[in-house]
C-alpha cells in the first residue's frame, strides 16, 4: 500500500543521521559538555539504584541464564554478557524508579538510554576515551528529544510511551555515534530501530514492563546500529514517511519542522532537566506546591480538610486516575499517591515509594480529600506549560492557601543547582556504593571530558553493590 500524500519533511531522516554521523567533541558547546556530564552522573545513579530492584532483577535473571559473550557488564556485579543484553538490563535499571533525568518537550528520559549504551560500546571497546562516551550521548540526546517534540504530545495521548517510543531513537543514535557509522549507515540505523520503536501507556497503571520498556528501547537501538553496520537496512525515510512512518503513525498531530528546527545551532541537551521527587515529572509541581504551603503554614495532614490541585490535561490523563495501590509503578504515577505521601512525609523519595507504605490506611484516608480538574487557564498557555499546578488547600478550621508553580523544580527554567545533583546522587547510591566509590564515580564523571580511559569507572560501577 502507498500514499500520495507529500512527505511529512523531506530529507529529515538523512539529516539527522548525518548530523549524528558527523558531530565531533570540539563540535559541542561548553555548556552543553558540563550538563552531559550531570546527566551521565544523574543516570548512573538511578542504574546503580535500579539494578536492586526486583523487576530489574527479573530481566537481568533471564540474560545471565541465557549466557553470552563477555563485552560489556551488567552494573552492580551482575557479570558481563554482550553490549545489546547489558543495556537491555542497564537501561531497564535506568528507568527503574522514576528517576531519571526529563526532556519535557519530547517526554523522554534520554539519560537512562545513552548512558547505559555509551558506556557498554566504551567497555566493549576496552576503556574509551570520556570524550567519546559524551559525544555518544550528545548525539542520542540531539537525535531522540527531537523525535520526541516532533511528535509533539500526541504520541503520548494515542497511547505510546515515549520512553519506548521515541527513546530508541536516542539509543540509535548514541550506538551509531559510539561505533564510528557513517552518515549512510546511521541513516539505516534510524530506519531499523523507528520499526522496534514500542510501549503502551496502560503499564503505568500496575505493570512492571513500563520499566523495561527503556531496556528494550536501549537494546533495540544497538541491534539497530549493529546490524546497520553489516549492511542491513531500514527505512531511509523513517520519520517522514507518509504512510507507515513514525510520525505519521504514532501521532495524530505531528510538528515535522521540530526534527530538525535548529540543528547544530540549538542544542536540546540543554533542556534536559533532573528530579527531586522519585514520581512522573507531571506531578512536581503540584508535589511542591503542597509541601510548600504545608510548611510555610506549620500544618498538619490532620489539619487539612480539603487539597483541590488544578492541572494541565495531559497530567490529568496521566496521573489523576483512582489510586488502588497496584504496586509501586502506579503509586509513582499517580498524583493522589503522591500528594498523599508529601502530607505525610514533606517528600516523595525512594522510602515513600516501598511496597509497604503502598497500602498505608492513612495515605487512603488523605487521597478522599484530594480532588483533581483540569485547570483551564494552565490548559490555555499551551504546552510548554503542561507540567504547571495550581493548588489550593482548605483547614478543618476554615483557612485557605493557594499555590501556583508554573515550572517544575529541577526544569531549565526552574533548574536545581549542581549540589543539589549531586547529594540526589549521593543519596539514591548509598544503599550501592561505599562512600569511597561514591567519592570517587563524582569524580571521574567530572572530568570525564579529560578521561583517555573510561575504565576505572566502568570498573566501579561493574562491581557488587555496597549491599
Amino acid at each position: 500500500m502507498s500514499s500520495n500524500a507529500p512527505p511529512l519533511l523531506a530529507n529529515a531522516t538523512r539529516d539527522l543521521a548525518a548530523f549524528a554521523a558527523k558531530i565531533k567533541f570540539e563540535d559541542i558547546p561548553k555548556e552543553a559538555v558540563e550538563r552531559i556530564k550531570y546527566c551521565a552522573l544523574d543516570s548512573i545513579g538511578c542504574c546503580l539504584f535500579g539494578v536492586t530492584l526486583p523487576w530489574t532483577k527479573h530481566v537481568q535473571a533471564m540474560v545471565q541464564e541465557e549466557g553470552a559473550k563477555a563485552a560489556a557488564s551488567i552494573f552492580g556485579g551482575g557479570g558481563k554478557t554482550t553490549v545489546a543484553h547489558a543495556v537491555l538490563v542497564n537501561g531497564t535499571a535506568g528507568h527503574a524508579f522514576e528517576l531519571d533525568d526529563m526532556h519535557k518537550e519530547s517526554i523522554v528520559h534520554p539519560g537512562s538510554l545513552a548512558t547505559p549504551v555509551a558506556l557498554a560500546f566504551a567497555e566493549a571497546a576496552g576503556g574509551a576515551p570520556g570524550r567519546d562516551v559524551i559525544t555518544g550521548m550528545v548525539a542520542g540526546y540531539e537525535v531522540g528529544t527531537r523525535v520526541g517534540n516532533a511528535a509533539t504530545m500526541s504520541l503520548f495521548l494515542c497511547g505510546f510511551h515515549p520512553q519506548g517510543t521515541s527513546g530508541a531513537f536516542v539509543a540509535a543514535g548514541t550506538a551509531g555515534r559510539m561505533l564510528n557509522l557513517d552518515a549512510g549507515q546511521m541513516q539505516h540505523t534510524l530506519g531499523i530501530v523507528g520499526s522496534q520503536a514500542g510501549g503502551l501507556m496502560a503499564a503505568q497503571e500496575g505493570a512492571m514492563v513500563k520499566r523495561f520498556h527503556c531496556g528494550r528501547a536501549a537494546q533495540s537501538g544497538v541491534y539497530s546500529a549493529l546490524l546497520a553496520r553489516r549492511g542491513f537496512t531500514g527505512i531511509t525515510d523513517v520519520l517522514e514517511a507518509p504512510y507507515g512512518g513514525y510520525l505519521s503513525s504514532y501521532s495524530d498531530k505531528p510538528n515535522p519542522g521540530r526534527l530538525t528546527d535548529g540543528l547544530g545551532t540549538t542544542w536540546e541537551t540543554l533542556n534536559v532537566g533532573y528530579k527531586p521527587h522519585a514520581s512522573v515529572t507531571s506531578i512536581h509541581t503540584t508535589l511542591d506546591a503542597l509541601a510548600d504551603l504545608m510548611r510555610e503554614n506549620k500544618l498538619k495532614p490532620d489539619d487539612i480538610a480539603t487539597v483541590d490541585a488544578g492541572v494541565s490535561h495531559m497530567t490529568y490523563v496521566h496521573c489523576a486516575w483512582e489510586y488502588k495501590a497496584q504496586g509501586v509503578t502506579a503509586a509513582q504515577m499517580n498524583l493522589f499517591y503522591g500528594l498523599a505521601v508529601i502530607a505525610y512525609d514533606g517528600v516523595a523519595f525512594v522510602d515513600q515509594y516501598r511496597e509497604d507504605r503502598l497500602h498505608d490506611p492513612k495515605i487512603f484516608d488523605f487521597i478522599k480529600r484530594i480532588t483533581a480538574r483540569v485547570d483551564p487557564e494552565i490548559e490555555g498557555m499551551g504546552a510548554a506549560f503542561r507540567h504547571a499546578a495550581r493548588l489550593s488547600i482548605t483547614t478543618r478550621d476554615g483557612r485557605t492557601f493557594k499555590r501556583e508553580i508554573l515550572n517544575r523544580r529541577g526544569s531549565p527554567e526552574n533548574p536545581l543547582k549542581p549540589e543539589d545533583i549531586e547529594y540526589k546522587f549521593r543519596h539514591v547510591v548509598k544503599s550501592c556504593l561505599t562512600p569511597a566509590n561514591i567519592d570517587k564515580v563524582m569524580q571521574l564523571v567530572g572530568k570525564l571530558d579529560k578521561l583517555d580511559s573510561t575504565s576505572e569507572l566502568i570498573s566501579i560501577l561493574a562491581a557488587p553493590t555496597a549491599t
